[in-house]
């Protein structure tokens, strides 16, 4: 016994001593999910916060834009049955609206591969903190995909947080507080009786004694003619209560609106000239190869552009899984993103700029230790190893023209020029 209890008081000494030691946790999720997930599924542009510090119940807006990347792998379920959220730690802030495009979107809908949507969240701050809000599209059987975050700062008091909303009938309801009593009222009787009912079989069997008559063969020795009224009885108490309950709950709420499960579609992709599915006849792009160096975290690939338009364009950007590879030649002012995933200095390549109906061959160099930072580099390790994400070229006043690029690239684990 002595043993024992020199054991217990060890035991609760480490657990005293651990959780006055333990700090806060801070993570990018993103980075645990694999590269070609993040690279060949959601293309996440435009993404931008409207505020990076509110108060409690100040509004903000998360918006921006995703291309449904045309070769969809085959190991990510189709975005059939997809639903648009926001990536956060809990409900730090909540969801008051949300809109794919014009349209109102509280429901799963339907996204076409090789189209782009824009999106937009209203949000308003609940719990004081710091926090990393993420765009993320929730696909079925695919699971969450995740955008962009961006340290979010919350001031003030939870207890100040207030999610009024005006029912059909024009009442006015808090959210955050609204049946909370009754949450309670029906959920501690059931958790008694649950207790009540365990303790009751623990005290009057034992659970040990119990499994060894059965071990034994001896089963009937179990469970007695009197248990098994006992049961009987709590079993139709438990069905009574069940229908007394829903019979008292539709009587003082006679009017209710059904779950909204329903598959919104269809929605209105983006249209605008520039955008990766409408601009296919304007710039296209052709993979002619590449490889990824590990040791560098560069990625150097050989591209073939088709200028369509009226204009000379220069390449001034990739972006895949959220990042942003810039090319400092065009973007001669820092843009405001999340520094984490902005390489302003990490794309290269040839200068001049295409000429309007010309074709050309250039060479693009991706490198920014983020590659690995992100754990993109994971590539490298894929069975096909196939990159995917956007190229965007620019007009010398600034007009935008986005292309989809992927496929395979080879990993090379050597230092040295590319073959």
């Amino acid at each position: 016994m002595k043993a024992l209890v020199k054991l217990a008081a060890l035991g609760a000494a480490a657990v005293v001593a651990t959780v006055g030691a333990a700090a806060p946790a801070f993570a990018h999720g993103e980075k645990s999910q694999q590269a070609f997930l993040r690279m060949r599924t959601l293309n996440w542009y435009d993404v931008a916060w409207s505020k990076t510090s509110v108060a409690v119940n100040e509004e903000m807006v998360l918006s921006g834009k995703v291309h449904v990347f045309s070769a969809w792998p085959q190991a990510v379920a189709n975005p059939r049955v997809s639903f648009l959220n926001a990536g956060e730690p809990g409900p730090v802030l909540v969801r008051t609206a949300q809109f794919i495009g014009e349209q109102f979107a509280p429901r799963s809908f339907s996204m076409v591969p090789g189209n782009d949507y824009a999106f937009s969240i209203n949000l308003r701050g609940r719990r004081a903190g710091r926090w990393h809000v993420h765009a993320q599209i929730n696909v079925e059987g695919g699971g969450p995909i995740i955008g962009p975050g961006q340290w979010i700062e919350i001031k003030g008091d939870m207890k100040d947080f207030t999610d009024p909303v005006t029912l059909l009938d024009g009442t006015t309801i808090d959210l955050e507080h609204y049946g909370i009593s009754r949450v309670y009222a029906w959920h501690m009787p059931w958790l008694i009786v649950g207790a009540a009912w365990i303790l009751f079989w623990f005290v009057r069997k034992g659970i040990i004694a119990s499994y060894l008559r059965v071990a034994e063969g001896r089963d009937d020795e179990a469970t007695t003619d009197e248990d098994r009224r006992i049961g009987a009885i709590v079993l139709a108490l438990t069905i009574l209560a069940t229908i007394f309950g829903y019979a008292y709950t539709n009587s003082q709420f006679p009017r209710t609106i059904p779950l909204q499960a329903g598959l919104q579609k269809p929605l209105t992709p983006i249209t605008s000239t520039g955008t990766v599915g409408v601009g296919k006849d304007q710039v296209s792009v052709d993979l002619g190869g590449g490889v990824y160096k590990v040791p560098g975290r560069e990625l150097t690939i050989n591209v073939k552009v088709k200028n369509s338009t009226a204009h000379p364009l220069r390449l001034g950007e990739y972006t895949t899984a959220g990042l942003r590879f810039l090319n400092p030649d065009v973007f001669t002012t820092k843009p405001e993103f999340p520094d984490y995933l902005l390489a302003d200095r990490g794309l290269s390549t040839d200068p001049t700029p295409i000429a309007p109906g010309e074709t050309k061959d250039i060479v693009v160099k991706v490198q920014d230790a983020r590659w690995d930072i992100e754990r993109l580099s994971d590539l490298a390790y894929d069975t096909d190893s196939q990159i995917g994400g956007l190229l965007f070229f620019f007009t010398p006043d600034g007009q935008r023209y986005a292309a989809e690029i992927g496929g395979p690239v080879i990993p090379k684990f050597v230092a040295g020029d590319m073959p």
